[in-house]
């Protein structure tokens, strides 16, 4: 039976990356039947609304999606689609892995960096609970709980076991918010408990962030509340190329969604310019969620070969070829 997979192509270079990355997937020879859906940009002009009814009904119907960048405006207009999605499906976990990718010229080309973020997705600052208490003074609360900071931890550990990690540090600001950070703390030392041939540790976020560009070598798996989670996985994607390279899953009991976690690049929409990099290493997760491990590996291999090969890149990473061309490369090394 095919695999039916909600497709939400996104805005600006959003459709472009999509398509490549569908040709990229359905050349693995895996069986999918892909259902597209508009989000954002494009589905406000056609419903007037940016995340349409239509969205949740074929992702509740499929059960995985694959999305594209989706524009947020920026103190003003129409919260995150990105956000709402998350919410409203319960997608608890933030998943990111970040690995150098061979050939790939950046200030830590020479590292091994391989390290895994679990950003808990559902809550803290992102609760949006937010108004004005006075004339030009603005409260915005944190929310923290037990049962979000529990399933998160639990994930990170329960995927360290499975994929034999040696050590899961959490990262907080507990110092400062005791209460709020503090439970976090609580909740990832219980869960820790539960593990021992895990190592465990943790990092005030400050001193985190400074530890990652010092010595990023060093770290493996990574666990955080929602807005420091937000700022580390784009900041550990700095460290081997930026968000041009890195896939991102948002991951619940019963629905999944991978996405690319760049921007929507409107100054190159339409050009042919754009690198489908993140959202076809976002597709590899997606196909070893559908348990289509061999297509998973054999993509993600190609992907690696033609960044080693250096001869189709795009314009990002320093090469000068299309879109289409880079597309192409991946397919032919398939």
């Amino acid at each position: 039976m095919p695999h039916a997979i909600t497709l939400i192509p996104g805005d600006g270079i959003g459709p472009e990356v999509a398509d490549a990355t569908v040709r990229a997937v359905e050349a693995t020879g895996v069986s999918v039947e892909w259902e597209r859906v508009d989000a954002g940009q494009k589905a406000e002009l056609e419903t007037g609304k940016v995340l349409p009814e239509a969205v949740f009904t074929s992702l509740e119907r499929t059960r995985v999606g694959l999305k594209g960048p989706i524009a947020t405006p920026i103190a003003k207009g129409h919260s995150s689609v990105n956000v709402a999605l998350r919410k409203r499906l319960d997608l608890y976990v933030n998943f990111r892995p970040v690995e150098m990718l061979p050939g790939l010229k950046t200030r830590f080309q020479d590292l091994p960096i391989d390290l895994v973020i679990f950003r808990e997705n559902t809550e803290d600052l992102y609760s949006g609970i937010e108004h004005e208490v006075v004339p030009d003074v603005v409260e915005s609360l944190k929310v923290i709980t037990k049962t979000a900071s529990m399933r998160i931890a639990r994930a990170a550990f329960e995927y360290s076991r499975r994929m034999d990690r040696h050590k899961v540090v959490a990262v907080h600001k507990a110092n400062i918010m005791k209460m709020s950070d503090g439970l976090f703390l609580r909740c990832c030392r219980e869960v820790a408990a539960q593990f021992p041939e895990i190592e465990y540790g943790e990092l005030i976020v400050d001193n985190a962030c400074m530890q990652l560009v010092m010595r990023p070598e060093t770290f493996d798996v990574l666990v955080l509340p929602n807005l420091y989670g937000d700022i580390v996985s784009d900041l550990t994607a700095g460290l081997v190329g930026g968000l041009g390279i890195v896939p991102g899953a948002n991951l619940g009991e019963s629905t999944a969604v991978f996405e690319a976690v760049h921007g929507t690049a409107p100054d190159i929409a339409g050009q042919g310019k754009a690198n489908p990099t993140a959202l076809m290493q976002s597709a590899v997760l997606l196909l070893a969620h559908l348990d289509e491990r061999e297509a998973s590996q054999r993509l993600h291999r190609a992907i690696r070969a033609v960044y080693a090969e250096g001869k189709t890149l795009t314009g990002d990473v320093g090469g000068s070829a299309s879109t289409e061309a880079f597309t192409d490369a991946v397919i032919a090394r398939l």
